[in-house]
């Protein structure tokens, strides 16, 4: 069998990232030859829902013909060139549009979520540094926040098992509760526990504000520790005290962005603009690797002067790729000329009554939906169910990754109300089985 031979090449070859290789004893690598749409399928045919958009980036399905023809298109023109010194027409286009959407200015790029999170902590630190405020170099970020894993990034992320081993490299952070409504006591609504989470967000700022550079926040919702969703007058509060205290704000939209929960940026559904803006993830569709971090014109301004010191100095090889920036600015057009927004409405209300009974079953508590992700949690998971669970699913074609014993879905925008209609059901299944 095909399958098998790619699965142990893979496997001599490739350390395939957050795993423990060992365990690929036992639980084996997926070899996938193919996608079409929202399937993926392997080198002997069988085929698999991508119910995590192969984490989270992809958009329009796999082998979408109007992402391939544009990036074949951008292809026999430019692939890439230098941006320091240089331009083209695809960062420049993408950049113009990105500030129309984001009301952000200046776009600079990175080819990743994480070296968006440095470039945004680079870039608040050193607008300090260049105003005279030399004092401001802490940061702030929630309890259980996942903004990447390079040592910046890891330095504001708040997952042990990511962070615990590179501690002694990592730069100590202000932590502050989450407003993640399933910690909320007993007859506390989601917006009470998010004004209470506020409120101690303004206690660490009276305290220290004058040492604050920035805070990092995941706008509605915290990914990676289990779609922890929120009420949007958090961040409303968080605006108004970041202004009062001369604190930056910095929008972790990587996984949010790009209509994940509802709106084209998370940061709309409670009509606030950040300081800073991290976008990756699903910018290109989930084709090419790309970030792009936006700012404030105030901020550009203080980087803007004769002493190259004060310019900003961060770059990567692959700024601004033109095959990547193409391919965005394809991502962009398919949401306007689609109204991918309004379909993806209409698709999560046809797919109500199918995750009603998922959410109503005895062993799922606090489930949850946001635009194209739903999350349950299952109360009587056992050590190891995240792992039993995917394996069950696979079985069923289902690619999932369980955080915990929080199960979620969160598919390409391709996907029909059907085959959602169908991953509810196999949920469902999954629960009643006991397999996991």
């Amino acid at each position: 069998m095909q399958n098998q031979q790619w699965l142990e090449r893979s496997r001599r070859s490739v350390w395939h990232p957050c795993t423990q290789m060992k365990q690929h004893e036992r639980l084996p690598i997926v070899p996938i030859e193919r996608g079409e749409g929202a399937w993926l399928i392997d080198f002997d045919g069988q085929r698999y829902f991508d119910g995590v958009s192969s984490w989270w980036v992809n958009l329009f399905g796999h082998a979408n013909p109007r992402m391939n023809a544009a990036i074949l298109d951008q292809m026999g023109k430019l692939e890439h060139v230098i941006l320091a010194g240089f331009t083209q027409r695809p960062v420049v286009e993408l950049s113009e549009k990105l500030a129309e959407l984001t009301g952000l200015g200046h776009a600079f790029y990175g080819s990743d979520g994480a070296s968006a999170t440095e470039i945004a902590l680079k870039m608040s630190f050193h607008y300090w540094q260049n105003v005279g405020r030399r004092d401001k170099t802490g940061f702030v970020s929630l309890q259980n926040s996942y903004h990447g894993e390079t040592l910046g990034a890891l330095s504001v992320t708040d997952v042990p098992l990511f962070s615990a081993t590179y501690a002694p490299l990592l730069r100590t952070t202000h932590r502050v509760m989450s407003p993640d409504w399933r910690l909320a006591e007993q007859g506390e609504s989601a917006e009470q526990y998010a004004h209470r989470a506020a409120d101690a967000l303004e206690a660490l700022f009276q305290r220290e504000a004058d040492r604050l550079a920035a805070m990092i926040v995941e706008p509605l919702c915290q990914a990676a520790t289990g779609m922890a969703m929120y009420h949007p007058v958090y961040l409303q509060r968080v605006r108004a005290l970041c202004d009062s205290y001369q604190v930056h704000l910095i929008a972790d939209e990587i996984a949010m962005g790009f209509g994940r929960t509802g709106t084209l940026f998370a940061c709309e559904q409670a009509a606030i603009r950040p300081d800073f803006i991290c976008l990756s993830k699903g910018i290109t569709g989930g084709y090419l690797p790309l970030s792009a971090v936006l700012t404030r014109d105030e901020v550009y301004a203080a980087f803007y002067d004769d002493e190259v010191g004060r310019g900003f100095l961060h770059s990567h090889s692959y700024t601004g790729n033109a095959l990547a920036c193409r391919a965005a600015l394809e991502v962009l057009a398919i949401f306007a000329d689609d109204d991918v927004l309004a379909q993806n409405r209409r698709k999560a209300d046809a797919c109500a009554p199918q995750f009603a009974a998922v959410a109503n079953h005895p062993r799922v508590r606090h489930a949850r939906q946001l635009g194209m992700i739903w999350a349950f949690d299952v109360i009587d998971a056992k050590p190891g169910f995240a792992g039993r669970w995917f394996e069950a699913a696979l079985a069923r074609g289902l690619l999932l990754r369980p955080v915990g014993n929080t199960v979620y879905v969160m598919p390409p925008y391709v996907a029909s109300s059907a085959e959602l209609g169908q991953v509810f059901a196999a949920l469902a299944q999954l629960l009643d089985s006991g397999l996991c």
